[in-house]
């Protein structure tokens, strides 16, 4: 074995530096199978370290199959598979070597402003709950009754949609939501419509149900529910207040036609209403599920308009379907954190959700108007903005003989990070490249730096 020179750090345990050497040793060849390694006394005289210390370091490397002890002999290095160690050292050695941009600007879609979040309002509230006798037990399967209660009030007063507490289930996430629904409405139905485009996250869960998929084609228009004749599906999954992505909403004449598609069908719309909060031209439209709560399975979240990292969804089910839920779901643990149900449910009766929606709105719409300032005059004729009266982010089709994939590329060589589209697309495909810009996180001075460069890159 090659002569061996070690210097140890005071932030790690001294018999663990060891077997991390002697493990890299062994892993780049550096030391060969069936080579003997100094006894425990000769390393720990040659490191000055005790000897509890050199054994501690071999018994670890015996344990994970690097060495072998065989009797009076002492310890050897076993035999491995070189291939995995020459690859992982070849991937490290590209990563390193490889010249990767700094992202100076990110128009990620899946943040909020940090700036304006009620940190000390919801510390405060969360070291309350923290205290109280309800945060030390399991929760509710269905969702805390104190939370269900304010989301019910919550939603009748901005939404219309009337219901009992009863009625509302808290989960995790809309994908986790709907894989669970999934479970219960498979038993009478086969098949789903979907938006095309449409959230790609709602077809994987129904695909992983088993659902056959139907595509209703959306454009920047709205939808052509003309084609529900045609269709044999009796489940639809829509967005209909802000459609994703093209952020466009469905008027009420179509949301009055598609209710009574479903009653004709005697089916269900599960409606998808993400961040409807956000609307800058005129105040949030009615649900679907105000207009007839026997047919549509409302769906919200507290992730765009609050906090992403809540993980808290709700959903609220007709009569029939909350009875099957339940049933499935009874001798289930809730998928949420109950504290964080708790410290919603206190945020939200101090009249403290409703202040912070009425804050980001406006700080949103700020942001909005000054990132669609900053794309007409950067760009001009050469792009077509959609979707910029209401949602956390706009869409730019580029009319640019270039591909998706070559804009992200430019952008990102500016140190730009842009969202694709082609995701949400299965057969309604655009003619030019669409590109998705969230702002939400953004300061206007990032926002017009951000545009700024893309002029560079695309221009």
């Amino acid at each position: 074995m090659k002569n061996t020179i070690f210097t140890f750090k005071d932030n790690s345990p001294k018999y663990k530096q060891i077997y991390e050497k002697f493990k890299s040793f062994i892993e780049q060849g550096d030391i060969k199978a069936d080579e003997p390694l100094p006894s425990i006394r000769q390393l720990a005289d040659s490191l000055h370290v005790s000897r509890n210390t050199t054994l501690m370091a071999y018994e670890q490397l015996v344990a994970e199959g690097y060495i072998r002890g065989e009797g009076r002999k002492g310890y050897f290095v076993n035999e491995l598979e070189p291939l995995l160690f020459q690859e992982a050292r070849s991937s490290s050695t590209h990563k390193q070597t490889e010249s990767v941009p700094p992202v100076r600007i990110d128009f990620r879609a899946d943040v909020v402003d940090q700036s304006h979040f009620p940190l000390k309002t919801w510390r405060r509230i969360s070291n309350q709950v923290l205290t109280e006798k309800d945060s030390f037990r399991y929760g509710e399967p269905f969702g805390e009754l104190c939370l269900r209660e304010q989301i019910a009030a919550y939603i009748l007063q901005s939404r219309g949609v009337r219901t009992d507490p009863n009625a509302v289930i808290i989960g995790s996430s809309t994908q986790q939501m709907l894989l669970y629904l999934g479970l219960v409405l498979k038993h009478d139905f086969s098949s789903m419509i979907v938006e095309d485009p449409g959230y790609d996250g709602a077809r994987e869960a129904f695909r992983l149900n088993g659902f056959t998929l139907e595509t209703l084609p959306v454009y920047e228009t709205g939808a052509d529910l003309s084609h529900l004749e045609h269709m044999k599906s009796r489940l639809i999954y829509v967005t209909p207040s802000h459609h994703s992505p093209y952020g466009v909403s469905m008027p009420i004449q179509q949301r009055h036609a598609l209710i009574r598609w479903a009653n004709k069908m005697q089916g269900y719309i599960i409606e998808d209403d993400y961040d409807s909060e956000f609307r800058y031209s005129q105040k949030p439209f009615p649900a679907l599920a105000s207009i007839d709560s026997a047919r549509v399975i409302y769906l919200g979240n507290f992730s765009k308009s609050f906090l992403p990292g809540i993980r808290l969804t709700y959903m609220v089910l007709p009569e029939l379907v909350l009875h099957r839920y339940k049933k499935h779901f009874t001798h289930f643990e809730s998928p949420t954190s109950l504290f964080s149900q708790l410290t919603m449910a206190k945020f939200m009766q101090l009249g403290e959700w409703n202040r912070h929606v009425k804050r980001m709105r406006l700080v949103y719409k700020r942001k909005m108007l000054h990132l669609v300032s900053e794309l007409k005059k950067q760009f001009g004729q050469n792009i077509s903005i959609i979707g910029e009266q209401s949602g956390l982010y706009v869409l730019i089709k580029l009319h640019l003989n270039r591909s998706e994939e070559w804009f992200i590329q430019r952008a990102f060589s500016y140190g730009v990070n842009v969202c694709p589209t082609s995701l949400y697309f299965i057969k309604n495909k655009t003619d030019h490249p669409i590109i998705k810009l969230g702002f939400s996180h953004l300061s206007c001075e990032e926002i017009g730096l951000g545009v700024g460069l893309l002029k560079k890159a695309w221009m």
